[in-house]
């Protein structure tokens, strides 16, 4: 049963009902071949320094990008923005560190670069939460992968940068919290807004026992609470460095 209040048809399919949830698998042979091929790259991993654990860092964001793009949690996106938001928190807020993390910056470039990529990566989330390019990805493939890619490409940059060697911890630390406040300030915006802003669910939701209302003040707080643990956690570990690098005085 078609749910959706428009012709266009999200990727991953239209809205389904409950009792078709677990029906909903997403069989894309295209992100199929792309994990898989990320995935061999691991290979090549296990022969470097710190290769076993990298390897892992990146079998692990294959997981959360295959969660996020193959399981019926892509096509329960089409139904409620809360899901959507936790997609994209998944890849983010999962993926991308572990992919900063399987494939480390080196040199200072990165460091230098610090500040546009953390903001670039700021304009992508506020841009493609905003209602009207929102409902124009969920209307069009071509802009959908232009939200997703996005979204994951700034943030792994960003998370590369924040993680370089060479960034000083104060300024890694600095960027973390600049970072948690700003989604947090999306967060509380989409959460205490007093209309449902977002078409694509607005005659969706019922299903699931939540209003369109209710269930954007759930997107809104999952962006901004869970949405900056990890930034919190690399803040204090930035703060225990320089803690750990002050000097002692007797």
């Amino acid at each position: 049963m078609d749910l959706t209040p428009s012709l266009a048809v999200p990727y991953c399919g239209t809205a389904p009902l409950p009792g078709e949830l677990w029906q909903a698998w997403n069989p894309d042979p295209w992100v199929i071949a792309a994990l898989l091929a990320l995935l061999t790259a691991g290979g090549a991993l296990r022969g470097r320094v710190d290769g076993r654990r990298r390897a892992l860092m990146l079998g692990l964001s294959v997981a959360a990008m295959a969660l996020a793009f193959l399981s019926p949690l892509c096509a329960l996106a089409s139904a409620l923005f809360s899901v959507r938001v936790a997609h994209h928190l998944l890849l983010v807020s999962a993926a991308a560190p572990l992919l900063a993390l399987a494939f480390p910056a080196t040199g200072r470039a990165p460091a230098a670069l610090l500040a546009p990529l953390v903001l670039a990566h700021v304009v992508a989330l506020w841009v493609w939460h905003a209602p009207g390019p929102y409902a124009a990805a969920l209307a069009d493939d071509a802009l959908y992968w232009a939200m997703e890619l996005s979204l994951l490409g700034t943030a792994v940059l960003a998370w590369r940068a924040l993680l370089a060697v060479g960034t000083p911890p104060l300024r890694a630390a600095v960027a973390h919290l600049s970072l948690i406040g700003l989604m947090g300030l999306l967060g509380a915006l989409i959460t205490f807004a007093p209309l449902p802003l977002y078409a694509p669910h607005l005659l969706v939701t019922e299903p699931y026992g939540l209003s369109a209302l209710e269930d954007q003040q759930l997107a809104g707080l999952l962006m901004w609470a869970p949405a900056m643990l990890p930034n919190l956690a690399a803040a204090l570990l930035c703060l225990r460095r320089l803690l750990a690098a002050a000097p002692v005085r007797a």
